[in-house]
């Protein structure tokens, strides 16, 4: 196989590794069956690539060389006794191939679905969007484990249930017709959007191996648009992301505190992330089939309002956020409309909704468990003039808030009332 002898620089070997790894991964567990044991022959392919490239140079096809490695390790593995009884079908299907110089290229993509059998329901739902990490991009548990806040040795044994899941309860590899595409859609999506949402939430934006979640979530959209471009809510979720990350430079002052989004300077607003969003939600909008992710993008773009009009659009905001509570019925949602009705009503009525929702006994024990609750409480409080209730939910909001910025600046706020 001819080389390119001038593409031996490690770093550029491992990132074509990288962008490699979830298509080869499709298509080994498509052909296998079992996504462990795809894992496993794909490991050793790259582990003989790092080995052997930097030596001798970059195959001029490198997908089909790893992909060929690959499936010979899988070969390998069925040649025993055992698997050879277990899975006669797939070795046989595999000897087949073995026999045919396979361009990988010239094999559809079956990303979606892996993306989708890592989303099925037999899935936790916990575990979707790190399995999702792991799969599609290749990161090792440790580096998630470290993303999502939880212990290596847990996250690594979360993930491998996960996969003998998928094999025990015999979850096929299959990419979606259209409608299994819609049933199964809003599962993808809220894993994707689970992996920026860490991000965010996060002063470290998720650091995993170099980058951060918010952007393999950002890359994580950006296939799924092209593998799924008849959907909507893609390229709404897509342009929901951008319209929050067009804010990141603002989301903090020169001390590192926390600055809520209507005391942004919108002035340090990234206004060509800005134009993408607004590109992606004008294109979804086109399609006229609107969803949760379409609804929250819009109530982003009216907050854009600002940069030219001197503040959001508070009346489109209200209307739209009745729109997605009656999509959702949500209570996280029902909050955030009260906060937003306190722009175009009197505190007080914002105020009164907010209370509405604690009549309901059960939700009313989660919302006290709940920060954004205490703190929409305590901001309308205290624009009602209510000093001691507003000190009582600010106290209860620090308490919960796990965020150091957000927790400095809901102390600064009470000290600002005392």
């Amino acid at each position: 196989m001819q080389k390119q002898n001038d593409h031996r620089d490690p770093r550029l070997i491992e990132a074509l590794v990288r962008r490699s790894y979830g298509r080869l991964l499709a298509m080994l567990s498509v052909r296998s069956g079992d996504l462990a044991s795809a894992e496993d022959a794909l490991a050793t392919a790259f582990e003989i690539a790092l080995k052997n490239w930097p030596e001798q140079g970059t195959p001029s096809n490198p997908e089909a060389w790893l992909f060929t490695v690959a499936r010979r390790q899988l070969i390998d593995q069925a040649r025993s006794a055992k698997t050879q009884r277990q899975h006669q079908e797939e070795f046989s299907y595999l000897l087949d191939e073995a026999v045919i110089e396979c361009d990988p290229l010239a094999i559809p993509d079956q990303r979606l679905a892996l993306m989708f059998a890592c989303t099925h329901p037999a899935i936790d739902r916990n575990i979707r969007a790190p399995l999702m990490l792991q799969t599609l991009l290749g990161f090792d548990a440790a580096s998630i484990a470290s993303a999502f806040l939880i212990a290596p040795s847990n996250m690594a044994q979360r993930l491998v249930r996960a996969k003998h899941k998928i094999r025990v309860a015999g979850i096929r590899f299959n990419i979606p017709d259209q409608s299994a595409i819609r049933d199964g859609l809003d599962a993808v999506l809220d894993a994707i959007y689970s992996i920026y949402t860490t991000a965010w939430s996060q002063s470290s934006d998720g650091d995993i191996q170099h980058g951060n979640l918010a952007e393999e979530a950002l890359w994580l959209t950006q296939l799924l648009s092209e593998l799924a471009p008849q959907e909507p809510e893609v390229f709404g979720l897509f342009a929901l992301m951008l319209y929050a990350e067009s804010r990141r430079a603002a989301r903090q002052d020169v001390d590192g505190n926390y600055v809520p989004l209507q005391e942004q300077n919108c002035e340090l607003w990234d206004l060509k992330k800005i134009e993408q969003a607004e590109h992606y939600l004008r294109h979804a909008s086109s399609m006229q089939r609107s969803g949760r992710f379409q609804i929250e993008a819009a109530i982003q773009s009216a907050h854009t309002v600002r940069i030219h009009q001197g503040k959001a659009d508070w009346h489109a905001i209200n209307k739209l956020y009745a729109q997605l509570y009656q999509l959702t019925d949500s209570p996280v949602v029902a909050i955030n409309h009260a906060v937003a009705l306190a722009e175009i009503l009197e505190p007080q009525i914002a105020l009164a909704q907010l209370e509405q929702l604690s009549n309901n006994a059960e939700l009313k024990k989660r919302l006290n468990h709940y920060q954004p609750y205490w703190a929409a409480s305590a901001h309308l409080h205290e624009r009602c003039g209510n000093r001691d209730a507003a000190k009582h939910a600010y106290q209860q909001a620090i308490g919960l808030c796990n965020d150091q910025t957000a927790r400095g600046f809901l102390q600064k706020r009470l000290r600002q009332m005392s």
